[in-house]
C-alpha cells in the first residue's frame, strides 16, 4: 500500500507539475479530516505521518490516558495504555495506528474531495504566480475572434489558453481581425473564483513605455530612464526621458539614427504621434519642454496653489500649444502633473478667459 501510494504521488507531482511538499500537505489535511469525520474526534486526536524518503505512510488515533474511559475513540485507561507503551502516565497521548482501508465511505469521499480541491487550488496558485510574473510586460498574441456586437476580442495567448481584450482597451479606430498578431500590455493579474485572469490593454501608456524599453538599448541598459509618460491611444503620446550620463542625449537615443527607433514604434501603433521630451528637475524647464512642438516664452509656477503654473506662448503658437481639442495641453498636464494656464504673449483682451488644463488625479508619472 505504501509503495503504491508513493508511486501515485510521484505521478501526480509530474503530471500536475506541483511541489511534492504541497501535495503532501493537502493529503495530510484530507486524511486528518477523514479520520475526524469517521471517528468523531478533533484535530489533536489525529496524527498523519508521511515520509517520502523512507516511503512510509501512517495514520494514528491519539488517545489520552485517563482513569475512566468515556469515549474509547479518544481515551484509554492506564493499564491498557501500558500494554502499548510501558512508560505511559495519566495525561499522556498514546498513538494507535489506523488502517486507512477501515475508514468509512463518507470519510473516504471527504478525503478525495479535499485532495481534489487542494489540487485545484495549487494549480490556480501556480498559474497565478506564473501569470503574475508577466504583469506590466508586453505579450505578442494572435486574435482568435472578435464579437461584432460587443467588440470584445478573444486572444490566443503565447503559452496556450484564451484571454479577452475589452473594447474599452482597444485603440479607437483600430480594427482587429482573426489571425492578426498584435502586442498587448498586461496591466494586472487578478485572482478570481474561476482562476487567475489577465487584464490586457492596447491603450495603456505602459504599452508604449515597454516598446521603447525593448527598442532602445540605452533604456534597457539603464543609461536612459523614462521618467513620465502620458497617452491618448491612437492619437498622441508624450514621453519624458532623462540620462544620468551627460554624454548621452536621452531624446536622441529614443529617436534613433535617422529617426528609425521611434518610427518603428509609430508604425506598430498605427501612426500614433509620439513627442519625446527631456525631463528636468526644474518644473518650469520640464513644462516648457513638454509643451513641444509649441515654443514657450515663459513659465510661472504659481505660489499658494497646488502644482499650478501659468505658461506664456507667442501669439502665433497659442493654437499649437493648446493642440487639437486641447490635446497637447491636456497631455502636458498629465505628463508633468501640473495644472496649466496657457495665455498668449500679447495677453487677453476683454473678458476672454485663459485656457486652463488640469492634470487629472490619475495622471501617469
Amino acid at each position: 500500500m505504501n509503495k503504491n501510494f508513493f508511486v501515485a504521488l510521484k505521478k501526480l507531482e509530474k503530471e500536475r507539475k506541483l511541489p511534492e511538499n504541497y501535495l503532501l500537505e493537502k493529503i495530510q489535511a484530507a486524511l486528518v479530516l477523514a479520520v475526524k469525520k469517521d471517528y468523531e474526534v478533533e484535530d489533536e486526536n489525529v496524527r498523519v505521518e508521511i515520509d517520502p524518503e523512507t516511503e512510509t505512510f501512517n495514520v494514528f488515533l491519539l488517545k489520552e490516558v485517563v482513569e475512566e474511559v468515556y469515549d474509547p475513540n479518544i481515551e484509554v485507561t492506564l493499564p491498557q495504555a501500558r500494554l502499548k507503551q510501558r512508560d505511559a502516565y495519566l495525561g499522556d497521548f498514546i498513538p494507535y495506528p489506523l488502517n486507512t482501508k477501515d475508514f468509512g465511505r463518507i470519510a473516504a469521499q471527504t478525503a478525495k474531495h479535499v485532495i481534489r480541491q487542494g489540487l485545484k487550488e495549487a494549480e490556480r496558485s501556480q498559474q497565478y504566480a506564473e501569470m503574475q510574473s508577466r504583469a506590466h510586460e508586453l505579450l505578442t498574441v494572435v486574435v482568435n475572434s472578435v464579437d461584432e456586437h460587443r467588440g470584445i476580442a478573444l486572444l490566443e495567448m503565447p503559452k496556450g489558453g484564451l484571454a479577452t481584450l475589452p473594447r474599452s482597451e482597444q485603440v479607437a479606430g483600430e480594427t482587429l481581425v482573426p489571425g492578426q498578431r498584435v502586442r498587448v500590455y498586461v496591466v494586472d493579474v487578478l485572482a478570481t473564483e474561476r482562476g487567475p485572469r489577465m487584464m490586457l490593454s492596447r491603450t495603456h501608456p505602459g504599452l508604449v513605455k515597454r516598446m521603447f524599453e525593448m527598442e532602445v538599448p540605452e533604456i534597457f541598459s539603464g543609461d536612459v530612464e523614462i521618467k513620465a509618460i502620458s497617452r491618448e491611444a491612437g492619437a498622441r503620446t508624450k514621453m519624458a526621458v532623462w540620462s544620468k550620463d551627460q554624454n548621452i542625449d536621452p531624446v536622441g537615443a529614443c529617436i534613433g539614427p535617422r529617426g528609425q527607433r521611434v518610427a518603428k514604434i509609430v508604425e506598430e501603433l498605427g501612426g500614433e504621434k509620439i513627442d519625446i521630451v527631456r525631463w528636468s528637475e526644474d518644473p518650469a524647464a520640464f513644462i516648457s519642454a513638454a509643451l513641444s512642438p509649441a515654443t514657450v516664452v515663459g513659465v510661472e509656477i504659481l505660489e499658494g496653489e497646488q502644482r499650478s503654473c501659468r505658461v506664456t506662448v507667442p501669439d502665433n503658437q497659442l493654437s499649437l500649444a493648446i493642440g487639437n481639442k486641447g490635446q497637447n495641453a491636456r497631455l502636458t498636464a498629465r505628463l508633468t502633473g501640473y495644472n496649466i494656464d496657457i495665455r498668449p504673449e500679447s495677453g487677453y483682451y476683454g473678458e476672454e478667459p485663459p485656457v486652463k488644463k488640469e492634470a487629472p488625479a490619475d495622471a501617469e508619472h
